[in-house]
C-alpha cells in the first residue's frame, strides 16, 4: 500500500499517524509512505528524525477574530492545494490520511478533487475545525470518542479508537521508576502538565510538598523544561523527601506508564488513549485554553463512566490535590476499580481498526 499521511501542530496530531505507519511496517503492508507538513510545524523535526520521507507545504490557520490574516491563511491554502495535487500526482497514493492540524486541510482536500480515497481521524470529543471542514469531503471519518460522531455526515464515521493507544497496549512494567530514585514497587502517583508543562499544575504540587513528603506513596512530578528552573529556585530551602522525585521531562513518557498507579494531569487525545489503553486510573485537570474547550469534554467522556475524576483547573489548589490524590492512592480497590473501568474504554487494536479502513476504501 502506497500512503500518504498529513498532520501536525502538535504531537496529538502527529503521533496517531506514526501508530499507524508501524503498524502498517510490522504487517508488512506498506510499500511506500511519505509525510506532508509545514517546515514550521512540530511534525518536520520529528518525522524527518524517524528518517520518514517529508515533503513541506506553507500553510497557517484562520484567526478566531476578524482578520486581514485570514486573507493570507486563503491565499496560502489555494496554492498549498495545488501542490500538495503535484505532490499526490508525482507520489500516486492507494490513500491519503490526515490526522489534524491546519496543515491536512489542503492535502486532503485535494486528494478528494484527485479522487483518491481519503481518511481523516479525530481524536477529540469535539471536531477540530480542519476536521470539520475536510468532513464533508473524505471518504471515511475514523474517530476516537462516540460523542464525536453527531458532528460528521453518520455514513462516513468509523469509531476506531486512537491508534496510540494500540503503541502502549500491552506494555508490561520495567522499573523504570527506579531511574528517578523512586522504589519500583511503592504505589506511584505520576503529575504531569504535558510536555511544556502547566503552570496551575506545578503550582499545586509545590503548595501541596510539604504534605506529599509524608506520604506513605510516592510521587513523580514532570515540571516541563520550560518551568524546570522556576521550580527548583520555588524549591531552595524546601524538604524534597525520598518519596517524591522532582524531574523536568521524562523521555519515552510510555514506557513509565505500566508502573504508575495513578496519573494527574491534562486530558489531551494523546494521553487519554494511553491511559485507557493502560487502564490507569486519571485525575484530570483540562486545559482551558484549547480550541472548543475539547479537553473538558475529553475528561467528561472518561468521567461519565467512572474511568475518571476531574478537576478544573480554577479548582485546583494544593488542598483538592491532596483531597482527591488521597482518595485514590489511599484505596487500592477504588484505583482497581477505576482502572477497569478505563481499560474498557480502551481501544488495544485502535490502528488495526483504522488500516482496515484505509483497505476498505483503497479498493
Amino acid at each position: 500500500m502506497r500512503v500518504i499521511f498529513s498532520g501536525g501542530g502538535t504531537g496529538g496530531h502527529i503521533y496517531p499517524a506514526l501508530a499507524v505507519l508501524e503498524r502498517l511496517k510490522e504487517r508488512q503492508l506498506l510499500d511506500e509512505v511519505l509525510y506532508i507538513g509545514t517546515e514550521k510545524g512540530l511534525e518536520s523535526r520529528i518525522i524527518r528524525q524517524k528518517q520518514i520521507p517529508f515533503k513541506a507545504i506553507e500553510l497557517q490557520g484562520f484567526k478566531r477574530s476578524l482578520s486581514l490574516d485570514n486573507l493570507k491563511t486563503i491565499r496560502l491554502f489555494i496554492q498549498s492545494t495545488r501542490r500538495a495535487k503535484r505532490i499526490l500526482r508525482d507520489f500516486k497514493p492507494d490513500v491519503v490520511v490526515g490526522t489534524g492540524g491546519y496543515v491536512s486541510s489542503a492535502v486532503l482536500f485535494a486528494a478528494t478533487r484527485l479522487h483518491i480515497p481519503t481518511v481523516i481521524n479525530e481524536q477529540n470529543s469535539v471536531a477540530g475545525i480542519t476536521n470539520r471542514f475536510l468532513g464533508r469531503f473524505v471518504d471515511r471519518i475514523s474517530i476516537a470518542f462516540p460523542e464525536v460522531a453527531s458532528q460528521f455526515p453518520e455514513q462516513k464515521v468509523v469509531l476506531t479508537g486512537n491508534p496510540r493507544a494500540q503503541q502502549v497496549a500491552g506494555m508490561q512494567s520495567n522499573q523504570r521508576l527506579t531511574d528517578f530514585n523512586l522504589q519500583a514497587k511503592v504505589p506511584t502517583l505520576l503529575i504531569f502538565g504535558g510536555s511544556r508543562g502547566a503552570e496551575r499544575i506545578n503550582a499545586a504540587f509545590l503548595a501541596a510538598l510539604p504534605e506529599l513528603n509524608q506520604k506513605s506513596y510516592q510521587v513523580l512530578f514532570v515540571s516541563g523544561r520550560v518551568h524546570y528552573q522556576k521550580i527548583q529556585t520555588a524549591l531552595q530551602g524546601q524538604t524534597v523527601a525520598a518519596n517524591v522525585a522532582v524531574v523536568p521531562y521524562i523521555n519515552d513518557m510510555p514506557t513509565v506508564l505500566p508502573d504508575v498507579a495513578v496519573i494527574l494531569g491534562r486530558a489531551g487525545a494523546t494521553s487519554l488513549a494511553e491511559i485507557t489503553a493502560l487502564g490507569i486510573p486519571s485525575i484530570l485537570v483540562p486545559s482551558p485554553y484549547v480550541t472548543n474547550d475539547h479537553q473538558t469534554k475529553n475528561a467528561q467522556s472518561l468521567v461519565s463512566h467512572h474511568a475518571a475524576e476531574m478537576i478544573t483547573e480554577a479548582q485546583l489548589t494544593g488542598t483538592t490535590l491532596l483531597k482527591v490524590t488521597d482518595q485514590l492512592m489511599l484505596d487500592p480497590a477504588r484505583r482497581q476499580a477505576m482502572g477497569e473501568q478505563a481499560r474498557q474504554l480502551g481501544v488495544p487494536d485502535a490502528a488495526d481498526r483504522l488500516i482496515k479502513v484505509m483497505q476498505t476504501i483503497s479498493h
